[in-house]
C-alpha cells in the first residue's frame, strides 16, 4: 500500500488574522496611550492654568491705592477658584513696583523678567514639590502711586497629574473596548470569508475517487482564482486519466486478435513438417509481428501526444522545420517503398506556437498514411496565410465519399491495407490541442490532408 503523505498543518488563517489584529491594536494602543498622556497633560495644564490666572486676576482687581499706598483686599472668589484643586497646596504673593512684597509669602519665586502688562506662566517649586505659578501684572499710573504691581499665585501639581491620568485611562478604556469589538468582528468576518474554502473542501471530500469533473461553486474573487486553478488541474488530470483508460482499452481491444493470430500461426509452424508450408506460415507470422509492432507504436505515440499536450510548454516554432523533421523521420519508409517525396515549403518563416515533437508526430502520421494508401507523386508542404498549413497530398482518389469525416476517429480505418486506424486520430488530436483542425479535400486530381493551425502573430 502506498504511503500517504500527511499534510503539514500550519497556523490557521483565523489565528493569523487574530494575531495580526491584536498586534495592530497593541501597537495602536501604545501610540494612543502616549498621545493620550500628552493630551491629558496638556489639557490639565491649560485647565488649571486658567484657574491660576482667574485667581490672580481676581486678586489684582481688588488692589486699591489709598494715600499713596497699594492696599490688597483678598477676594473670596480667588480662593474658591483655587479650591477646585482640593489636594494641592497654594500660596500667593503681591509685589509692588519697588520689588517689595505687599502681601503673601515672600518665598514665592518671581517670574522671568517681562515688560508690559499681562500674565506669565512658569514652573517652580513649593518647598520640595514641583509647582506651577502665574504672574499677573497690573500697572498703576496715579499721581500718588505708579508702576506695575505683580500678583503671583501658584499651587502644587497633584490635581493636574490626576486629571491627566484620568484622561489617559479613559482613552485607553475606550480603545480597549473598541479593540475588543474590532477583534470579535474581524474573527466573525474572517470566519465567514473562509466558508468558501470549507465548502470546497467538503465538496472534494464527498466526491468519488473517479469523479474529476470541475467544481461548480460560487466563491469570492480571491478564492475564485484558486478554484479555477483547481478545476484546471482536475481537467488535466481527467484528460490524463481518460487517455490512460483509452490506452489500456485500445491495447486490450486491438492487441488481443493479432497476438492470438501470431500464437496460432506459431503453433501451426511448430507442427508443420512441410518446409514450404512452414516458410509460408513463418512469413505470415513476420507480417503479423510487424503489424503488431506498428500498432504498438501508434498506441504509444497517441498516449505520448496526449501527455505532452498538458505537460510540455508551447514554444515558438517555424512550421517549415517541422516539415523537414517529418520527412527525415520517414526516410527508412521511403527507402523501403522506393518512393520520393517532393518537399514544398513557404519562402519565409511560418510561425506557430506549439510542441515540435507532437507536430512532427502528426506530420509523420499524415505522410505514412499517404505512403500506405495513396499514389505517387507524394508531396509534403507548408503554406502560410491567416491560418498556416502542414499538408500531405498524393495522386490517389482519397477515401470513399462520405467516409472522410469519420477517418480521424480511433480505429475508423482499421484493416484498410494493414492500417491500424490511429494515425489520423493522432493528427486530429494534435491539431485540436494546438487550436486547429484536420481538413481533407480532393481537387479532382490529388487528395490532400492538412493540419490547419492558427498563425502566431508578431
Amino acid at each position: 500500500m502506498a504511503e500517504t503523505r500527511q499534510v503539514k498543518a500550519t497556523l490557521s488563517l483565523k489565528s493569523r488574522v487574530a494575531i495580526a489584529v491584536t498586534s495592530v491594536l497593541v501597537l495602536g494602543g501604545v501610540v494612543v496611550l502616549i498621545a493620550a498622556l500628552a493630551y491629558g497633560r496638556q489639557a490639565a495644564r491649560e485647565a488649571y492654568d486658567r484657574l491660576l490666572l482667574g485667581a490672580a486676576a481676581d486678586i489684582a482687581g481688588t488692589i486699591l491705592v489709598h494715600d499713596g499706598v497699594a492696599v490688597v483686599d483678598m477676594p473670596v472668589s480667588a480662593f474658591e477658584l483655587l479650591s477646585l484643586a482640593p489636594d494641592d497646596r497654594i500660596r500667593y504673593r503681591v509685589v509692588g513696583p519697588d520689588g517689595k512684597t505687599l502681601t503673601g509669602d515672600e518665598a514665592v519665586p518671581l517670574p522671568p523678567e517681562k515688560d508690559g502688562e499681562g500674565s506669565t506662566f512658569y514652573d517652580g517649586t513649593f518647598g520640595t514639590e514641583p509647582a506651577r505659578y502665574v504672574a499677573f501684572t497690573r500697572r498703576f499710573a496715579e499721581r500718588s502711586f505708579s508702576g506695575p504691581v505683580k500678583v503671583i499665585v501658584g499651587h502644587t501639581l497633584l490635581a493636574r497629574r490626576e486629571l491627566a491620568r484620568d484622561i489617559a485611562q479613559n482613552a485607553l478604556l475606550v480603545l480597549g473596548i473598541a479593540g475588543a469589538a474590532m477583534a470579535v468582528f474581524a474573527w466573525l468576518v474572517v470566519s465567514r470569508a473562509l466558508r468558501p474554502l470549507q465548502r470546497i473542501g467538503a465538496a472534494l471530500a464527498a466526491r468519488e475517487p473517479t469523479d474529476l469533473t470541475p467544481l461548480s461553486l460560487s466563491a469570492p474573487q480571491e478564492v475564485a482564482g484558486m478554484l479555477a486553478s483547481l478545476n484546471g488541474f482536475m481537467t488535466r488530470l481527467q484528460r490524463q486519466s481518460v487517455a490512460t483508460g483509452n490506452l489500456i482499452g485500445d491495447a486490450a481491444h486491438q492487441l488481443r486478435t493479432p497476438v492470438a493470430a501470431i500464437r496460432a500461426q506459431a503453433q501451426l509452424a511448430a507442427s508443420e513438417t512441410d518446409p514450404v508450408k512452414r516458410n509460408r506460415i513463418v512469413n505470415r507470422v513476420q507480417e503479423r509481428a510487424a503489424g503488431l509492432g506498428h500498432l504498438l507504436d501508434q498506441l504509444l505515440s497517441r498516449a505520448m501526444i496526449i501527455h505532452r499536450a498538458d505537460s510540455e510548454p508551447a514554444a515558438q516554432l517555424d512550421l517549415r522545420d517541422v516539415a523537414v523533421e517529418t520527412l527525415e523521420a520517414c526516410d527508412d519508409l521511403l527507402v523501403q517503398a522506393g518512393l520520393e517525396v517532393e518537399l514544398q515549403l513557404a519562402d519565409r518563416v511560418v510561425p506557430v506556437r506549439g510542441d515540435a515533437l507532437s507536430l512532427t508526430e502528426a506530420g509523420k502520421n499524415l505522410l505514412i498514411n499517404a505512403l500506405r494508401h495513396g499514389r505517387a507523386p507524394i508531396r509534403l508542404g507548408v503554406s502560410d496565410g491567416p491560418t498556416v498549413r502542414l499538408w500531405v497530398s498524393d495522386g490517389g482518389g482519397g477515401p470513399p465519399a462520405g467516409s472522410a469525416a469519420t477517418l480521424s476517429t480511433r480505429f475508423a480505418g482499421a484493416g484498410r491495407s494493414g492500417g491500424s486506424g490511429i494515425g489520423l486520430a493522432i493528427a486530429r488530436e494534435v491539431a485540436e490541442g494546438h487550436g486547429g483542425r484536420i481538413r481533407m479535400n480532393h481537387d479532382g486530381a490529388r487528395f490532400t490532408v492538412a493540419l490547419e493551425l492558427p498563425r502566431m502573430s508578431g
